[in-house]
């Protein structure tokens, strides 16, 4: 038997084991190919006007996507080399030498490695279509994705992957020569570094936790803690969760499970002695690593979070800045088109003026002309006497734009004071700013010439780009064009291209963490079956064990859950203030999701777990 054929029997043989490690290889390959793919895609550009968003995006997810599975087939080839280092040390006492042994480690990461692209690859050609579609779908694009093979995205996950594959694989190769004998055979034996929980540690753990999540919360406008950090806050508060993260897993989850094994009362109930005790060991032995799947899994979950809430309220952000369908200054357009809701003139004076010593220009309306509009969308009418003045100022922010309520503008000779304000636009902010209503009276002694402003609002009008494309036509180049499709189509390709990486590359993340926890897990559940077996001759019922091993996997897989999204909401929070957005609703979406996928993980995992437990009861 050759050294190739060992290696494709030790494949089978451990098929079961490597089951998962190959499914996230495949599917990272699948999207990553998809990705290359949509590169080359000169359909999806020619509808996307030509822009390069798809292409730049495509190509940064992809090498982060590449960065990202190289080192996780690298820390998944450490377990495997952990849970083979027996069998390894067998070949040597055997008499197989050190190069055979490593080249047989190297066929088999190379076979796994060969046939995770290929199977990647194809299933990648035969999703790409239904891939593409979802992008079509999230961009709001019309073209009928066509189901085409590129070369050079073939080429491209070729080379990339094959790279990967073969420096992984000379890690299997070397370790032969990394370990005496001795420490081979013992190497199940041999737990990480276990340093012990102490008081001082878990405190700085809460602290730096708490105080990461403290910066978080507060407003980045008025908060002292920013203006004395500057712009260096978002990564100290970033440091200050990965500390904490693991200090907490370092030393607070341990210092709580031994204050629960010192509890008699607790301790002595069923079999919880024995699921504490082996959660200190898990806990401690692990914390590099649940401290990573935690910092990972919010950054998934505060991206993914962030985007779909962008994507989620394009509607409504599109809305607060063009509340018209269509507005601009100039030539008037004879509208003919079904669905017309209102189509009104109105006209406007632009002048400079003086608001608390500070000079702005504003565009100035005329009292008729509001309660016009107003009662057109459904707002109430206003009232104003002499030279009151009412601003319209959709991007006022009350923490750092002054107070308008009260103050004195001064147009020309004339003093108007601000009887009161808005933030809701009634005209569209790309073609007319900051607007102040002024009596019919005051309106026409401020000097400057009256400009028409044409606006118009229809039904359906996300789906009205074909009238916008007529009134440009008609209108010619003006940059005082404002039209809701437009914009709406715009940010639905952005944000619906970001939504479709972000989404993908998540679940690749995703996948790769369930996949890691799964790896332990069960390395561990097969040097913990002794343990089991002795407790199933001294009677425990194999109700109680799985009931113990539920608990041990539940919390190796949900502290790092938990508490990756404890972090996520706090960024997320942070986020939302910033743009003064409202994104509860998609971000408790988008936890549920990733949430529900992880939980197959654990079903998987603990299904698993009391599989290999129960072979020799």
């Amino acid at each position: 038997m050759t050294l190739f054929d060992l290696a494709l029997k030790n494949i089978r043989r451990n098929m079961k084991s490597y089951s998962l490690y190959i499914g996230s290889m495949v599917f990272s390959i699948l999207i990553y190919f998809t990705f290359v793919t949509l590169k080359y895609s000169d359909d999806m550009f020619a509808e996307a006007g030509g822009s390069k968003l798809i292409s730049t995006l495509m190509n940064l997810s992809s090498v982060m996507l590449v960065i990202f599975v190289a080192i996780f087939i690298a820390y998944s080839n450490s377990f495997f080399m952990k849970k083979r280092k027996k069998e390894i040390g067998l070949y040597s006492l055997l008499g197989v030498r050190k190069k055979q042994i490593g080249f047989l480690l190297f066929f088999e990461n190379m076979v796994i490695g060969l046939f995770s692209l290929i199977v990647g690859i194809l299933l990648g050609f035969l999703a790409s279509k239904g891939i593409l579609a979802i992008l079509i779908q999230l961009m709001g694009l019309t073209i009928v994705s066509s189901f085409t093979l590129s070369g050079e995205a073939i080429r491209q996950t070729l080379l990339i992957f094959m790279i990967i594959f073969f420096l992984t694989s000379l890690q299997g190769y070397f370790v032969i020569y990394k370990f005496k004998l001795i420490d081979l055979f013992n190497a199940e034996k041999k737990g990480e570094a276990l340093p012990k929980a102490k008081a001082i540690a878990a405190i700085f753990g809460v602290v730096m936790i708490g105080t990461g999540y403290f910066l978080a919360s507060a407003d980045l406008f008025t908060s002292n803690a920013w203006k004395m950090l500057g712009i260096s806050t978002p990564l100290v508060i970033v440091l200050l969760v990965i500390a904490g993260t693991y200090l907490l897993f370092h030393s607070v989850t341990v210092f709580v499970l031994t204050k629960l094994k010192n509890n008699e009362q607790f301790a002595w109930r069923g079999l919880n002695l024995m699921t504490v005790s082996q959660m200190l060991y898990r806990i401690r032995g692990n914390a590099k690593t649940l401290t990573l799947i935690a910092i990972l899994s919010a950054t998934t979950i505060t991206a993914g979070g962030a985007v779909f809430g962008l994507y989620y309220n394009i509607g409504k952000d599109v809305g607060k800045s063009a509340p018209n369908t269509f507005m601009w200054q100039g030539n008037s357009v004879n509208m003919q088109s079904d669905g017309i809701l209102y189509n009104e003139n109105i006209g406007v004076k632009n002048s400079d003026l003086t608001i608390y010593s500070n000079t702005y220009n504003y565009a100035f309306i005329t009292l008729s002309q509001y309660n016009k509009i107003a009662s057109l969308q459904g707002k109430e009418l206003l009232e104003l006497l002499g030279n009151n003045s009412y601003v319209i100022d959709a991007f006022y922010d009350e923490r750092f734009s002054q107070d308008y309520t009260g103050g004195k503008m001064e147009v020309g000779k004339q003093i108007f004071t601000i009887q009161d304000f808005t933030t809701e636009a009634m005209f569209n902010t790309p073609t007319v700013f900051v607007v102040a209503v002024v009596t019919d009276e005051a309106y026409a002694a401020i000097e400057g010439e009256e400009l028409t402003y044409q606006i118009v609002k229809m039904e359906d009008e996300k789906n009205q780009l074909a009238v916008s494309e007529k009134i440009r036509k008609e209108i010619g180049d003006t940059d005082t064009f404002s039209s809701y499709p437009e914009m709406y189509q715009l940010m639905v390709q952005s944000f619906g291209a970001l939504l479709f990486a972000g989404s993908f590359l998540g679940l690749v993340f995703l996948m790769a963490m369930g996949s890691v926890i799964y790896f332990k897990m069960i390395t561990e559940a097969e040097e913990d079956r002794s343990k089991y077996e002795v407790l199933f001759k001294m009677g425990v019922s194999e109700k109680e064990m799985k009931k113990t091993i539920r608990a041990q996997v539940g919390l190796i897989f949900g502290i790092p859950l938990v508490l990756g999204i404890l972090h996520s909401v706090f960024a997320l929070k942070l986020f939302s203030t910033l743009l003064s957005m409202n994104i509860v609703t998609p971000v408790l979406m988008w936890i549920a999701v990733y949430s529900a996928i992880y939980g197959v993980y654990y079903v998987l995992t603990v299904s698993y777990f009391n599989k290999v437990i129960r072979q020799n009861l």
